[in-house]
């Protein structure tokens, strides 16, 4: 057990144009030190990327390991990289590629630093909720989203529909309506399915809607926000626990 009050330090590898990260997890995080002793701080790095496309998001993604070196800097405990479509554009598997190489760069700085991702723990996550089969939405424009769902089920778990809201610009991603998700599920077909990903993006805000899809649905519900944070706290070996997180965050 850490004692009480002993900060924690996180390190958040952020797009230049991404708002959302440093919203909701610090959200969610805040919101179990309602109820458990542990604290947070939050330190980030930024690459640059304005605009949601394969090329820009490839040259956002090479520039992730100036910023982990910057973040080992500071000692962080854990790092975390938030931006789930610039990992699975890049190819199947990629994000045990890109958290080893972010790590290595950690390593030769001489501060080595467990590395979680997005996208990793996206799919990590719900096979932890024993999910085989999910319904979800993506602001992404229709071939990166095709990507995205094409790399969830590299890993095992079927997409049976997703819809593709068709932003490009990163900053009408995060200006979307948080709540938005609590009626967009409603066009999924959900059938049989084991969880709704309300945001497979952790630009796209969602966190108000989680657990109202939840209540709705009676299906399991995460975001890559929630994913995200349930891998932060296992990396710190704390209780996966976070108030508005819904099922996966939930004393169970």
């Amino acid at each position: 057990m850490n004692p009480p009050n002993l900060y924690r330090r996180i390190g958040l590898i952020v797009p230049s144009s991404n708002v959302t990260m440093e919203t909701e997890i610090p959200a969610l995080l805040h919101a179990r030190e309602q109820i458990l002793p542990d604290r947070f701080t939050f330190h980030s790095s930024r690459m640059r990327m304005k605009n949601v496309s394969k090329e820009e998001l490839e040259r956002m993604d090479d520039d992730s390991l100036r910023c982990a070196v910057e973040l080992s800097d500071a000692a962080v405990e854990v790092q975390a990289y938030a931006c789930l479509v610039a990992i699975m554009s890049r190819g199947v598997g990629y994000h045990k590629v890109s958290q080893k190489r972010l790590y290595d760069a950690c390593v030769a700085n001489g501060l080595p630093t467990p590395i979680v991702s997005s996208a990793g723990a996206l799919v990590d996550s719900l096979h932890a909720m024993g999910a085989k089969k999910v319904s979800m939405i993506c602001p992404y424009m229709k071939p990166l989203t095709k990507m995205v769902v094409d790399y969830i089920e590299s890993e095992g778990i079927e997409v049976q529909d997703f819809m593709a809201l068709e932003i490009q610009n990163n900053l009408q991603v995060a200006a979307q309506d948080p709540n938005a998700p609590a009626e967009l599920w409603k066009r999924l077909d959900v059938t049989g399915v084991d969880a709704i990903v309300a945001s497979a993006c952790v630009q796209m805000p969602s966190l108000p809607s989680i657990e109202k899809i939840e209540k709705a649905s009676g299906i399991p519900t995460i975001s890559a926000a929630v994913a995200t944070t349930y891998e932060i706290l296992n990396t710190l070996k704390l209780d996966p626990i976070a108030p508005g997180g819904g099922y996966l965050l939930s004393q169970k």
